[in-house]
């Protein structure tokens, strides 16, 4: 029975296996993050309180 034979059929998934998750993961990497990160500038904006006329 050549189906108990595990040796030729288990190269073939793992090989497969191992191509499934190089090729995926490529592919979810573009698009999770598909452009370069832009920095935001570190200046701080001027910002004034509320005089409330009570």
């Amino acid at each position: 029975m050549p189906q108990l034979n595990p040796n030729p059929w288990f190269m073939i998934l793992m090989y497969s296996w191992l191509v499934l998750l190089v090729v995926v993961s490529t592919k979810v990497s573009n698009i999770t993050s598909p452009n370069e990160l832009i920095l935001i500038s570190t200046e701080k904006h001027k910002t004034e309180s509320w005089n409330w006329p009570w």
